[in-house]
C-alpha cells in the first residue's frame, strides 16, 4: 500500500511537451546536435523548479515522436512526486518549461502543451486526485537506467554549471576585496558575473530585488537565508530561525523580507545580486534568479 512504502519510493512517468508554435518543433531542436543541450538544459531547470531540488526527479531518456518530445521521468521519493504533481497541476510547470526553453533557446516565447501520463492512465483527467495519480505514477516501475545519452548530457550540464559557479565565486571575492572609494568619491568599480551563459553587472540589492525576493521565495527564504549565512555574519545561527519566530504572525512574506534586510544592511556594498542569485541557484530557485535579473519575456510567439 502507499502508507506503507518505503522513503525512497520509486515510480515512472511520460511527460509529453509539444509547442504549438508553427515554427518551433521541439523534436526537431532535441535531434540537432547543436540544439539538445540547450533544450535538456531547460528540461533539467524546468524540473529543478517543478520539485524544488536539481535531484527531484530523474530524466531515464526523452524520445522524439513528432510533433512530441517525451520524457520519460524516475522519481526517487513521494514527497518531490507530489510537489512535481502539483506544480503540473497549478501550471507552474508549464510556464517553467517556456520560461526555460525561451532563454536556452535565445527566442520568442514558447507555447507548449503538456500532457502527463503513467502507463496506460491520462493523469491530466484525473489531477483533483493525487493520491490515485500517485498509485498510477508508482505502479509503473521504472525499467531501466538513465539512457547513455541523458549521463552525457548531464555531466556536459554539470561541467557548464560548475564553470558559471567558478565565475560567481570569482566575481564574489573580487567584490568583498574591493576597497571604498575615497570620501565624496562616487566612483563604484564594475564587477560583472555570468548566469546561464550570460554576463550581468553585479549591482547592489534594489528595493524592487527586496520586495519581488519576499513575494516570490515562499518557505524556502531559510534555505536561500542558510546560504547567504555562509559569508554573512549577521545571519549566522539562531538569527534565522529567531526571524521565523518573531515574525511568525506576520507571515512568509515578512519572514522572507526581514531575512534579506538583515543581509543587506549588514553587508552595505557587498549586498550583490550575485550573491543572492548564487543562493537562489543553490536551492533550486532558477525562476526567482530570471526574474530578478529581468530574463522572464511577455513577448508572444510570432
Amino acid at each position: 500500500k502507499m502508507a506503507g512504502s518505503p522513503t525512497p519510493w520509486i515510480g515512472s512517468a511520460y511527460l509529453f511537451l509539444q509547442s504549438t508554435c508553427k515554427t518551433i518543433a521541439l523534436p526537431s531542436l532535441y535531434e540537432s546536435s547543436q540544439k539538445k543541450p540547450r533544450v535538456f538544459k531547460a528540461l533539467k531547470l524546468a524540473l529543478a523548479d517543478s520539485t524544488g531540488s536539481v535531484n527531484g526527479v530523474d530524466m531515464l531518456k526523452v524520445h522524439c515522436s513528432h510533433p512530441h518530445l517525451i520524457v520519460q521521468l524516475r522519481f526517487c521519493k513521494r514527497e518531490n512526486c507530489r510537489r512535481f504533481l502539483r506544480s503540473y497541476r497549478e501550471g507552474a510547470l508549464q510556464k517553467a518549461l517556456q520560461s526555460h526553453l525561451q532563454l536556452s533557446l535565445a527566442t520568442t516565447t514558447v507555447p507548449l502543451e503538456v500532457e502527463l501520463k503513467a502507463g496506460s492512465e491520462h493523469l491530466d483527467q484525473m489531477l483533483k486526485d493525487e493520491d490515485h495519480c500517485l498509485e498510477c505514477i508508482y505502479r509503473e516501475k521504472p525499467d531501466r537506467l538513465p539512457d547513455e545519452e541523458i549521463t552525457e548530457l548531464e555531466e556536459s550540464l554539470k561541467s557548464l554549471m560548475l564553470h558559471q559557479s567558478t565565475n560567481n565565486n570569482i566575481a564574489g571575492k573580487d567584490c568583498s576585496s574591493l576597497k571604498s572609494p575615497p570620501q565624496g568619491s562616487s566612483l563604484s568599480p564594475q564587477v560583472t558575473f555570468i548566469f546561464q551563459g550570460q554576463q550581468f553587472d553585479n549591482r547592489t540589492i534594489t528595493p524592487d530585488d527586496h520586495q519581488k525576493f519576499a513575494k516570490s521565495v515562499s518557505k524556502k527564504w531559510k534555505q536561500v537565508g542558510r546560504s547567504l549565512q555562509k559569508s554573512c555574519r549577521a545571519l549566522r545561527d539562531p538569527v534565522i530561525d529567531n526571524l521565523a519566530l518573531e515574525y511568525d504572525r506576520e507571515g512568509l512574506y515578512e519572514q522572507a523580507y526581514q531575512m534579506l534586510l538583515r543581509f543587506i544592511q549588514s553587508e552595505g556594498k557587498k549586498a550583490t545580486i550575485a550573491r543572492l542569485i548564487a543562493a537562489l541557484e543553490e536551492n533550486g530557485l532558477v525562476s526567482l534568479a530570471e526574474e530578478l535579473l529581468g530574463l522572464h519575456s511577455s513577448e508572444d510567439c510570432s
